[in-house]
């Protein structure tokens, strides 16, 4: 008798393969059957009919590092039929950790994923020192689904150095326990590491993020470790924009070079209203391209923030807001009321086009405290048309409605993949991973842990850029393969039966929305499925029309060894 029996579907088996009608069977979370299925004596069946059959999404670039301590359903990700993601991205994480360094790793994750240290004071149970540790907890709580994590460098370097990791490079005892602390979770599974070079990722007291400071010695040091091991991969930040300078090239070059294994680096995307402009920035890296060296990353997902000027992080791309980041609160306000600071970003806005051309178009006011706050959100306008309207300009407006606010004002900012003919070449390059969701980071700014219901819903099904077979490889069998997940992100018998059903008719990604279910009373933006029927890990079923089953939790931390 089987576990389960999914009849009548439309399957399409994440290989980009054609579509066909059948049935598949689940034994023991694998999949025992495809295609014609004569016997029909299961403990639970499914009618598919109209209906897709794929294998469970691969989310390939996450941050729920902290939120698995308390959420094991890593919600929302399920609702759009993730079964597995890959996190510890950017070099920042949990693990490992000595505990006099344990407000170093909170204080990173607040800067850069914008995680309240409140939320994870009142979340976090810490339960571990070295990574196989914080595997082994996150295993024992049980989870709702599959997790390949990546050891960030940011607390390998805590964890070797203590406080001196936030100001100068590793000495050779440190690498030497750098080392040691990654051959360790390696041993315990992990499927590599990340850092970051992005100037924008500050961490602790407002300093640069502690991997920012590591050597090349540092770097080749945790890359034998890949080398010697024969799995894992490296994930690397580089700056957002712009061509890719030499020096970011030589990096590259060394972790290609020195690991021997797969590197996935961000970003790539279209300057806004320039479809080809990411073109300059592939051929600068083209010698190291390819699916065993490195692989840009991209978004497929509108890239639109909530800011407010408190913590204006998206707008660090730029150089004027970069050393604002590391200022107080009080420094700020002062900053804002200088003229020469608004003249600076104006300047930084023709220089730098970034964001497309006119930025404040695309620039609204959400919520806030003051009147004026409130009334500007009600009315809905972009700071372009209310500047216009009272004859000022929009940078002026932009502070000193903040500044009014005492910087309580939350603004909203679309700012790349708002057209289609910059997003369509980023989604049909397969040169690119389709990633970047950042589920369970910047929980008060965005949710784009929906990505995979956007791509079959915009790029799929109203755009026609993607065939439906396109589209579901690019979120299962390439990210798996890459990431080395071999049980997972094909439908084939003997495969881990993490399965997803929908209506591609009908599947989408709702707006962001508030949920107020952070420890200790915090919000976040969430988003919502439609047309995702049921969500599958390991053959039961998770999520179904739009609700978890109570109880299951038959996902699991994921060991590169054996994945």
């Amino acid at each position: 008798m089987y576990d389960l029996l999914i009849e009548n579907a439309r399957i399409v088996d994440g290989t980009g393969a054609p579509a066909y009608s059948g049935s598949l069977a689940v034994k023991d979370g694998r999949i025992v059957a495809m295609g014609s299925i004569h016997s029909r004596e299961a403990r639970q069946t499914i009618d598919a009919r109209g209906q897709v059959l794929a294998p469970g999404f691969v989310d390939p670039h996450t941050h729920y590092d902290a939120q698995i301590a308390w959420d094991a359903l890593l919600t929302p990700s399920a609702e759009h039929g993730v079964t597995t993601v890959v996190m510890g991205n950017c070099g920042v994480g949990l693990a490992p950790v000595r505990s006099d360094m344990r407000e170093f790793l909170m204080g990173d994750l607040v800067n850069v994923e914008g995680i309240p240290q409140q939320v994870m004071e009142a979340g976090i149970q810490w339960q571990w020192e070295h990574f196989g540790d914080y595997m082994g907890a996150m295993d024992r709580r049980g989870l709702g689904i599959n997790v390949a994590p990546l050891v960030a460098m940011t607390p390998l370097r805590h964890y070797a150095m203590g406080a001196d990791s936030l100001s100068r490079a590793a000495n050779n005892r440190e690498i030497a326990a750098m080392t040691a602390a990654f051959s360790g979770a390696m041993e315990a599974g992990a499927f590599g590491y990340s850092t970051t070079r992005e100037g924008v990722h500050v961490g602790y007291q407002g300093k640069p993020v502690a991997c920012r400071n590591a050597s090349a010695d540092e770097h080749r040091a945790l890359c034998s470790v890949l080398r010697k091991a024969g799995r894992g991969n490296v994930e690397l930040t580089l700056k957002l924009g712009g061509v890719v300078s030499t020096e970011e090239h030589e990096f590259l070059e060394l972790l290609v070079r020195e690991s021997t294994r797969p590197v996935t680096w961000l970003a790539v995307v279209n300057a806004a209203e320039q479809p080809s402009s990411y073109e300059e920035r592939m051929s600068a890296v083209a010698d190291l391209t390819s699916w065993d060296m490195a692989v840009p990353q991209t978004t497929c997902r509108p890239l639109r923030f909530q800011l407010n000027l408190a913590n204006p992080y998206i707008l660090g791309v730029f150089p004027t807001w970069q050393p604002v980041m590391r200022l107080s609160r009080e420094e700020k306000l002062a900053r804002y009321a200088d003229p020469a600071f608004r003249q600076s970003f104006r300047d930084d806005l023709k220089n730098i086009p970034a964001f497309g051309k006119d930025i404040w178009s695309r620039f609204y006011v959400l919520d806030g405290v003051s009147d004026q706050a409130r009334s500007l959100a009600r009315q809905g306008s972009s700071l372009r048309e209310v500047a216009d309207q009272r004859g000022r300009d929009p940078m002026d407006m932009l502070v000193e409605i903040a500044v009014e606010d005492q910087l309580r004002t939350t603004f909203d900012m679309v700012a790349l993949n708002y057209d289609a003919a910059d997003t369509i070449p980023l989604v049909t390059d397969d040169r690119l991973l389709i990633g970047l969701s950042d589920a369970g980071a910047h929980v008060d700014m965005l949710c784009d842990a929906g990505y995979s219901t956007h791509l079959l819903q915009r790029w799929v099904r109203e755009t026609g850029a993607l065939t439906l077979e396109q589209g579901v490889q690019k979120l299962t069998s390439i990210p798996a393969q890459f990431f080395g997940i071999h049980d997972r992100g094909v439908l084939a018998v003997g495969k881990a039966a993490d399965l997803v059903i929908f209506d591609s008719a009908t599947v989408g990604c709702g707006d962001k929305e508030w949920a107020h279910d952070l420890p200790g009373g915090g919000r976040r933006f969430v988003t919502r499925s439609s047309g995702i029927r049921a969500t599958i890990v390991a053959g039961e079923v998770l999520f179904e029309n739009g609700g978890y089953r109570a109880g299951v939790r038959k996902g699991r931390m994921l060991r590169s060894y054996d994945a």
